[in-house]
């Protein structure tokens, strides 16, 4: 339907250029074989069996309350945390440990049972400066291959925190991503640590590059 109404819409620009005709039935035949080949595949052959059941309870197709408890306890939490929050250490769903893993995986639902909706906000707002920081950075190199990195840690960071907030909001499938320099653990505090000084040290030397 998508593929006959770009079409439908694109007849005039079709009419001059045959070539957007191929490209749209191109598009539309690649997306067809993901849909029919390589998504039941993956789903039989890579996935696990858990992995497959994660994705089904997110999508409503089972009702597994074992394989949805994290959620419903994070959002719970999130939920209970309201405008303001309940304060600093004082949520009573991650005090208690009804959360699990709420130092790594599920660290947002601590943030947002404890300083509120605004807070969460304002969380994600400061991720969203830095950011953007990466992306001036990025911008202002000379060296394709520093552009390059900026932006690939840009889009590193903005995964891991699109898909951590949509894990602990029940808008994803649990699958383990930490919280970008957030979330409890030395690895991930140090590798997200590397990829940023490696960065700044590529700015420091973008003068000495030549175009």
């Amino acid at each position: 339907m998508l593929a006959a109404l770009t079409i439908y819409f694109s007849r005039r620009e079709i009419r001059r250029r045959k070539s957007r005709l191929f490209v749209i039935i191109g598009v539309w035949a690649f997306c067809s074989a993901f849909v029919t080949i390589v998504v039941p595949f993956a789903f039989t052959k890579v996935l696990k069996d858990y992995q497959v059941k994660r994705i089904n309870v997110m999508l409503g197709k089972e009702n597994d309350p074992k394989a949805t408890y994290n959620t419903r306890q994070s959002m719970i939490a999130i939920g209970s945390g309201g405008l303001f929050g309940k304060g600093y250490l004082k949520g009573t769903q991650t005090r208690f440990d009804f959360v699990p893993e709420q130092s790594t995986d599920f660290i947002f639902c601590t943030i947002g049972e404890d300083f509120g909706f605004l807070g969460s906000v304002l969380f994600i707002g400061i991720y969203v400066a830095l950011l953007l920081r990466i992306i001036l950075i990025a911008e202002r190199q000379r060296s394709t291959f520093s552009r390059v990195y900026a932006y690939g840690v840009a889009c590193i960071i903005f995964f891991h925190l699109a898909i951590n907030v949509a894990m602990t909001i029940g808008l994803a499938p649990v699958i383990g991503i930490p919280l970008p320099l957030v979330s409890y653990g030395g690895s991930s505090l140090m590798t997200f640590t590397m990829l940023i000084f490696i960065m700044l040290r590529l700015d420091a030397d973008r003068q000495m590059v030549l175009r």
